[in-house]
């Protein structure tokens, strides 16, 4: 389980190339909306490796930033809880968003809504409170959530798939995702005494130093 926690976006980094392989293979039998719904699921993954390993600060710049931490290797959001955020409720929304497509436009609303969030949040929320230009998880934000959004609206109107109902359902499912999916489970989770500590390349480089504990 800690090398999971450790690696899970490694691994969705695998993942990615296996979404898009099927993709490749099927493109031709996948309608306009399938093909968004599954290459949504693949900007999660892209967009959780510059989180979490390429910049890989995103944690840091939650704890510090956000919450204001003095502990921002494990508090408020630590490992186990980035485990569960990102792919217990992400992973499982984007891809039941993919999988049943059109039989559940509500759930392509919810997810889409997510994209939307990160990219409202990675371009504005966190470069604002934290006097920056960039931040971990803002270029894919830009070059694949974002497009993501516009043409998820554009096909589900273009090719009339939307009806009140999917709003009825979907719009709230977001709202949760956003707010409880998120915010909530690492308010919930929170530990300062948890043994699930991020490691030193996930914090903001002005922390380091003063956080030399090793992660699990």
């Amino acid at each position: 389980m800690n090398l999971l926690r450790k690696h899970w976006y490694d691994i969705g980094g695998v993942l990615s190339v296996v979404v898009l392989a099927f993709v490749f293979i099927n493109v031709k039998s996948l309608t306009d909306y399938e093909l968004l719904m599954y290459l949504s699921l693949v900007s999660l993954f892209f967009h959780q490796l510059e989180e979490y390993r390429i910049a890989g600060t995103f944690p840091g710049m939650v704890n510090r930033v956000m919450f204001k931490s003095d502990m921002p290797d494990r508090y408020p959001l630590n490992t186990n809880t980035a485990l569960i955020v990102n792919v217990v409720v992400g992973w499982l929304f984007y891809f039941l968003a993919a999988y049943f497509s059109e039989k559940a436009i509500w759930l392509g609303i919810a997810v889409i809504m997510v994209s939307l969030g990160n990219f409202i949040v990675h371009t504005f929320v966190f470069n604002i409170k934290g006097k920056t230009f960039y931040n971990a998880g803002m270029i894919t934000s830009w070059l694949f959530f974002a497009p993501c959004v516009y043409f998820f609206f554009h096909i589900i109107y273009s090719e009339n798939l939307i009806s009140t109902t999917d709003y009825l359902i979907g719009v709230p499912i977001g709202i949760v995702l956003n707010v409880i999916g998120v915010l909530k489970l690492i308010d919930w989770l929170k530990d300062k005494n948890t043994n699930f500590i991020f490691e030193q390349r996930n914090l903001l480089p002005q922390d380091r130093k003063r956080n030399g504990n090793k992660s699990y």
